[in-house]
């Protein structure tokens, strides 16, 4: 049987531990048959369970107030090229020429 090369630095040197692999190299340690954690990439979901991809056209589902302004954003807006970041304002775009951070909880794919 042979053992699959180090993710991490692709070193072919790795052995069995248990029901882990290890690489003598780096010291990286994963199991079989699942994927590495640098693999993993968050999911961003809209208010209606669709998920989101990077370049997608989003419409708000309501009203939002702009921290720090007395401005609002109407329900209906319509934000096209959205970029996915990490964090709790998961959604960068721009409106209206502006940069803003929206949740994705209050946005549906168009």
């Amino acid at each position: 049987m042979t053992l699959p090369p180090c993710p991490q630095c692709g070193s072919e040197y790795t052995y069995e531990d248990g029901i882990q692999l290890v690489c003598p190299e780096c010291a990286h340690e994963w199991q079989t048959g699942t994927a590495d954690e640098t693999d993993v990439s968050p999911t961003v979901k809209d208010t209606n369970g669709t998920p989101l991809a990077d370049g997608d056209t989003v419409v708000l589902i309501k009203d939002l107030k702009v921290k720090g302004s007395s401005m609002v954003i109407k329900q209906g807006t319509k934000v096209k090229g959205i970029r996915l970041q990490e964090g709790d304002h998961d959604i960068a775009c721009k409106i209206d020429g502006s940069a803003m951070n929206l949740k994705s909880e209050f946005v549906k794919k168009a």
